[in-house]
């Protein structure tokens, strides 16, 4: 119980950091809101279009988000181990994109080069795949056919008191 209630905090602690990722700045100052999800999946990369709220960034970490929920509500390590791929795989696959579109990957200061959202969202990725190594999950319960049991011994009739009614005094 301890286990999955530790489990539970990492989890809904790495959700709220891979929903607030998007609004920190990822690349050169450019919030994480600002690049497309379809850039992430298209030849061309990063462009400087800037897209819809749900369009950008924001939604692959609110699915992951909603993952990691349903995982605390079910107790479901897959679902908490899968709420992490997300996050780190939209991350990833996000470098990969920028690095094509920029040339390759500067870590930088000043705001310049990758930022804080982008650690931020690996590190919810790590935190949510933590969560999935230190939840116990549901216990499963066995099902009557695949129980072996025997039957219980009768039980020894009870002989009457010798003090009581019916007895002798």
């Amino acid at each position: 119980m301890i286990r999955n209630a530790i489990g539970s905090l990492l989890g809904l602690a790495g959700a709220a950091a891979a929903v607030w990722s998007p609004f920190r700045a990822w690349y050169d100052g450019r919030p994480g809101r600002h690049y497309r999800v379809e850039e992430l999946f298209s030849g061309s990369g990063v462009t400087t279009d800037p897209p819809a709220l749900l369009g950008s960034l924001l939604l692959p970490m609110l699915c992951a988000a909603l993952l990691a929920l349903c995982a605390v509500l079910r107790r479901s390590r897959a679902l908490m181990g899968l709420a992490g791929l997300v996050v780190l795989g939209a991350a990833v696959l996000w470098m990969v994109r920028q690095g094509q579109a920029a040339g390759g990957l500067a870590l930088g200061v000043d705001g310049e080069g990758l930022g804080e959202g982008l650690a931020c969202a690996v590190g919810a990725g790590a935190l949510l795949l933590l969560a999935a190594v230190v939840m116990r999950g549901r216990r499963r319960r066995p099902r009557g056919r695949d129980l072996d049991l025997e039957p219980l011994p009768p039980r020894p009739t009870p002989e009457p008191e010798p003090w009581g009614p019916g007895g002798r005094y």
